[in-house]
């Protein structure tokens, strides 16, 4: 899966198309995605003795295939590629945003 946590993504379909918001947890095994403010559910809670009744709002899963990574510089969306660079006399593995033939490190 390309998506991280912590990368900045815009949802491509479904009721909260258009929504931008940062990863906060990735399940790869489902291909689901948790993403800050976006597919927002309702948990009601019933009362007990030590607390009252409430409503919790939480974001829930979305589909991994639904999302668009977005660079974190200049806010350039794409799909994501990797690239090997030289370091410090080290091959190291970058993840880049592929746009309209420019190629811009999402990290």
């Amino acid at each position: 899966m390309n998506i991280k946590t912590g990368d900045k993504v815009r949802v491509m379909a479904g009721k909260d198309k258009g929504k931008q918001g940062t990863v906060l947890q990735v399940f790869p095994k489902l291909e689901r995605v948790v993403v800050e403010g976006v597919n927002l559910m309702t948990k009601h809670l019933r009362k007990h003795a030590s607390r009252p009744g409430q409503k919790i709002e939480f974001p829930a899963p979305i589909h991994a295939s639904n999302l668009q990574v977005l660079s974190a510089k200049t806010g350039l969306a794409g799909r994501v590629g990797y690239k090997h660079i030289d370091k410090d006399g080290k091959r190291i593995k970058v993840r880049v945003i592929r746009s309209k033939g420019q190629v811009e490190d999402i990290d």
